[in-house]
């Protein structure tokens, strides 16, 4: 296939955040922190056009007879983590020749370690940055002190990782393997120093959407990491939702989105999970955009978010009811809108036991309707892409609601999306699982961490 510049993994520990593609290019740099700004130039509408310039990034070639090759013209490349670490390790293969390319970030050290035939040639890049002035510079550097950023990469991570409050002793291996790999890429992608939370390691992703960021404080809490939580918690605390979808890093907001009518609520249930006071200014819901980011209007995903932030009114979700048994439409007062996954909120996060038969009626319909990797935001979808956020959300409140059967085959579908690496992309090709969008996704990835701890306590 021709080079995609599509990041399949993260590297990072919340300070230097590098996205790397399937061919070991790094096609995303950012600082300070993964919301920080972009020192590749790399704009989402190109990679979806297939136009990215083939220089772009950080292009590892080797030598093969007289000419420089890049990895897509592999016989074969193959991608994976160093167990417990966000180091990635690249190996291919042209030829007779082998290469393997290993990635690692620590704080402001970004390092590139190659051995190809068994010869090491190590190089690191450097960033440096002083107060509110992103300063970069680039250097060589001997394989030495490559070996030592690597090092020092895996070994953070692991002690960090090892902070994790685990599983059930019944968990079975699959399980414990995406509970590590989904925390690890929350820590990759929550800026250690901020608790400003990146949806994602790609142009256009690298902001802070409540919704998102508000589910990752859910899981860091769930997990056992209160401090990351709290972290998280106060900086979404001090944003103006009313000024926007989404913040930088310095909590800006991002001009181009209205504000969501969720944002308030997640920010809400997110500072709850932690002992620190709600917002005391809450947003609308009513004629706002909802989280599949479309025309504004009445939407069941906002009306159960903004439950929390100003009082259960149960009756109001009432009006989302449609048909006999009832079941949750997406839009108020319309039954021709389809069913829609955000029905798992009334349950988790934002419980409203009144409307638990009515939510399970929905999520089990949907469900019957999953793809082999995953199901669609709802059923008034134009798209046959699965996408996995919705699939792991309508999980964890299947498994609260006890249906654990369903949730494990909706789990099941969501580790058939993952890369091989274990990344949750955004949404995958509904015939062939091959990620369509950004890869991994904070919010997919926090929502795994939450179904996880629900079905192995």
């Amino acid at each position: 296939m021709p080079p995609p510049f599509l990041g399949t993994a993260v590297v990072g520990s919340g300070g230097l955040t590098a996205a790397i593609d399937a061919y070991g290019n790094v096609v995303e740099l950012r600082a300070p922190g993964p919301a920080g700004a972009a020192l590749i130039d790399n704009p989402a509408e190109r990679q979806t056009a297939g136009t990215v310039a083939p220089d772009t990034g950080i292009v590892p070639r080797v030598r093969v007879g007289g000419a420089w090759l890049p990895l897509w013209r592999a016989d074969r490349v193959e991608q994976r983590y160093r167990p417990g670490t966000n180091v990635v390790v690249v190996e291919a293969a042209l030829g007779a020749t082998s290469v393997r390319i290993v990635y690692a970030a620590h704080h402001s050290l970004l390092a590139c370690l190659a051995t190809v035939d068994g010869a090491t040639r190590g190089r690191a890049g450097v960033s440096l940055h002083s107060d509110e002035q992103a300063a970069s510079r680039r250097l060589r550097c001997d394989d030495q002190q490559a070996r030592r950023i690597v090092r020092n990469a895996a070994r953070g991570d692991r002690r960090w990782l090892s902070r994790a409050r685990p599983l059930g002793a019944d968990a079975p291996a699959w399980a414990s393997e995406m509970y590590g790999r989904s925390l690890l890429t929350l820590r990759a992608l929550t800026d250690r120093r901020s608790g400003a939370v990146a949806a994602g390691a790609r142009d256009g992703w690298a902001y802070v959407w409540p919704r998102d960021a508000g589910t990752v404080a859910l899981a860091f809490a769930a997990a056992g990491y209160e401090q990351e939580a709290r972290h998280v918690s106060r900086f979404l605390l001090g944003l103006d939702f009313k000024a926007a979808a989404r913040f930088r890093g310095d909590g800006t907001p991002v001009p181009g989105r209205d504000a969501q009518g969720d944002a308030s609520g997640w920010v809400a249930v997110a500072a709850r999970a932690v002992d620190l006071p709600t917002p005391a200014r809450v947003l609308p819901w009513r004629d706002r955009a909802d989280y599949q980011e479309r025309n504004p209007g009445d939407y069941l995903a906002n009306a159960l978010a903004s439950s929390l932030a100003d009082g259960p009114q149960s009756g109001r979700v009432g009006r989302f009811e449609a048909r006999r048994p009832p079941v949750l439409m997406r839009d108020a007062g319309d039954p021709a809108s389809g069913l829609d996954s955000a029905a798992a909120w009334a349950v988790r996060p934002f419980p409203q036991p009144r409307h638990f038969p009515a939510v399970r009626r929905t999520l089990l319909r949907l469900a019957a309707e999953q793809t082999r990797f995953g199901i669609v935001p709802s059923q008034d979808w134009e798209e046959a892409d699965p996408w996995s956020a919705p699939t792991a959300c309508s999980a964890w409140s299947l498994a609260a609601l006890g249906e654990r059967r369903a949730a494990l085959r909706l789990l099941t579908a969501l580790r058939r999306s993952a890369t091989p690496a274990g990344a949750l992309p955004e949404r995958v090709d509904a015939r062939t699982g091959v990620p369509r969008s950004t890869t991994p996704l904070a919010w997919s990835h926090a929502f795994a961490i939450l179904a996880l701890r629900e079905l192995w306590p």
